[in-house]
């Protein structure tokens, strides 16, 4: 039987029967994701693949993704076991800029091994990073020096929301609080995601600056 009769029979086009997938520039495809993989190890696939459109590749998002199932480029996350859902404690959300500050403290160590802290401010609204305050030693004086600093710039939030560390349960903090007519809003313990977008900015820049890179001392010049 001829093709023509056989496609015929089988009710399909002639070119569907010829057509064979071409796929000889995967390579180029996988050595672009390890690429971008190598620079931010723990990027998802969308910022990958903006990322590669950045440096001016012009592959569709199916393609790079059919590339990185294949090659099992996903992020590996160790499972976690499930706690039963319970209604989170209601917290201030702001509805414009300077209404919530999330406020937090990250460590790391340096080169030599010495430890240090550092101290972040963010904006509810809208996500802004306000300071990152870095020593070796933050005590709550520090902490106080670093919002006046910003208060006196763009002025005093509504709310400052925080964990129960001993910096923001000082009687000095909560002296600075009342002064500037700021409320306290502590969350529960062992519940931070009732401070989840200062939570989720030191993931952030946990993954993209301090995991990244070698710090000799505190000084940023130096660095």
């Amino acid at each position: 039987m001829s093709v023509k009769s056989a496609c015929g029979v089988a009710k399909i086009n002639r070119g569907t029967f010829y057509y064979k997938p071409t796929r000889n520039d995967d390579a180029a495809v996988k050595e672009q994701l390890e690429w971008a993989i190598e620079r931010r190890p723990r990027r998802g696939f969308p910022k990958l693949f903006d990322t590669i459109r950045r440096e001016g590749f012009t592959w569709n998002h199916k393609k790079v993704y059919r590339v990185y199932q294949e090659n099992a480029m996903q992020i590996q996350y160790r499972k976690k076991p499930r706690l039963k859902a319970v209604e989170p404690k209601a917290m201030p959300v702001a509805s414009r800029y300077n209404d919530v500050w999330g406020i937090d403290f990250m460590s790391d160590s340096l080169a030599n091994g010495r430890k240090f802290r550092t101290f972040n401010v963010l904006d509810d609204f809208n996500r802004e990073s306000l300071t990152i305050e870095i020593d070796t030693s933050l005590p709550s004086e520090r902490v106080i020096r670093s919002l006046e600093v910003i208060g006196a710039e763009r002025g005093y939030p509504k709310y400052i929301r925080s964990d129960n560390g001993p910096e923001f349960i000082s009687r000095s903090f909560q002296k600075f609080c009342c002064s500037h007519r700021i409320r306290h809003r502590r969350i529960e313990p062992g519940k931070p995601q009732q401070n989840s977008y200062i939570e989720r900015f030191n993931r952030s820049y946990r993954e993209d600056i301090l995991d990244m890179y070698e710090f000799k001392n505190c000084d940023k010049s130096e660095n």
